[in-house]
């Protein structure tokens, strides 16, 4: 029961707390390590150089693997501001919203478990607790309600009081709270920490040995990691750089507080779209999405129980999520059946973040017959 009102109390910090000087500038030209030559490989060595152009971020990170070639890996910019220390490999970093898909994962193995079901209710299993914190009825909220973001329940915006719950199922609503409470629920059916749980379902039997959710006394990103920089909301070029490396984002917990790398999301990825970590019929609720057209979420994507698809201005639609958290910004996304899996890291929160998922995913996933353009600059070698 400890556990229960401990949850309970950082679920009331989330609703006050928001999602998520430097003297050396990024460098712009990009830089890969291992097999390089193809089409792709060069436009994401481009698209890599037009991210950090004109101090677009710090630094940025894509590893790129296609089960018909080696992965490759390229950087651009710097991990640190004041050194001039490079990317590289094994970087470990904050990925903000990819954590739902690891939560969603969790909560799926547990009803395929029997343990629970997608349509108990919140009061089944937090009982008083949205009445309580905002004001709606777990009654009429279920778990599949808050893994697709339809359970009308607000998202938690930095000084300002959550907006008035809506009625559950109505509409796409995309909410931190939901996640909140489905960790709080996954720790109920368990009686063990969603981090115990991460790490004995996922991280364990995937070899995902720079993938965990810290706790609150864990308020650095272990090594080796860039740092991670932030303008914390504000805007323009005399925004001041702070460096949130060592911060406490235990309040983003189910929804946002794990650290991972490149090749761990890479393999986390690939067996979820690949069905390797749920059974049939929760693999089709994992990718069974809703509309999320006119929430004023992400354009042109549909939200499933953790993850969601986006469709690329090309017409393609690739699959995964994406991640946003003071001082880092990530993706990972691939095709349906994970043959064709980006994954990237930004170690600053200013960029743009559909333009830059854009700049980094159209490029390798654009069909064969259209061009990629070449004419493009990006002050980029390689």
């Amino acid at each position: 029961m400890s556990m229960f009102h401990a949850r309970a109390g950082l679920l009331a910090v989330a609703l006050t707390v928001a999602g998520a000087t430097m003297t050396t500038p990024p460098s712009a030209a990009a830089r890969d390590r291992g097999h390089a030559g193809n089409r792709d490989h060069a436009g994401i060595r481009r698209a890599l150089g037009r991210v950090v152009a004109g101090g677009g971020c710090p630094g940025v990170v894509a590893e790129f693997r296609d089960t018909r070639s080696a992965p490759w890996f390229g950087t651009a910019g710097v991990a640190d501001m004041t050194t001039g220390r490079e990317r590289r490999p094994g970087e470990h970093f904050r990925i903000g919203s990819l954590t739902k898909a690891f939560t969603g994962t969790v909560v799926l193995q547990l009803v395929a478990e029997g343990r629970l079901t997608l349509d108990d209710t919140v009061a089944k299993w937090l009982p008083g607790v949205v009445e309580e914190h905002l004001g709606a009825d777990g009654t009429g909220i279920t778990v599949r309600q808050l893994l697709n973001h339809t359970s009308g329940l607000p998202d938690a915006v930095l000084g300002q009081e959550p907006a008035p719950p809506e009625e559950p199922g109505t509409r796409f609503v995309y909410s931190k709270v939901n996640y909140s409470l489905a960790g709080m629920i996954v720790e109920l059916v368990t009686g063990a920490t969603l981090a115990e749980e991460v790490e004995h379902r996922l991280a364990r039997p995937l070899h995902l040995t720079g993938t965990y959710l810290p706790g609150a006394e864990e308020t650095t990103v272990r090594a080796p990691h860039a740092r991670h920089y932030s303008k914390l909301g504000e805007s323009g070029p005399g925004a001041e750089i702070h460096d949130v490396t060592e911060m406490n984002v235990s309040w983003a917990g189910a929804a946002g507080g794990m650290v991972s790398t490149t090749s761990d999301l890479h393999r986390f990825l690939n067996a979820l779209l690949g069905g390797r970590l749920l059974p049939p019929a929760q693999q089709e609720e994992m990718f069974t999405t809703v509309s999320t057209e006119g929430s004023g979420w992400v354009p042109d994507t549909g939200y499933g129980l953790g993850v969601y698809s986006q469709r690329l201005p090309c017409g393609v639609t690739l699959w995964g999520g994406g991640g946003f958290i003071q001082g880092s910004m990530s993706y990972a996304m691939g095709d349906r059946q994970g043959t064709r899996v980006l994954v990237g890291n930004l170690n600053g929160d200013w960029n743009d973040f559909q333009e830059t998922f854009t700049t980094l995913f159209e490029t390798p996933f654009r069909p064969a017959t259209s061009s990629p353009d070449a004419s493009s600059p990006d002050g980029a070698s390689g």
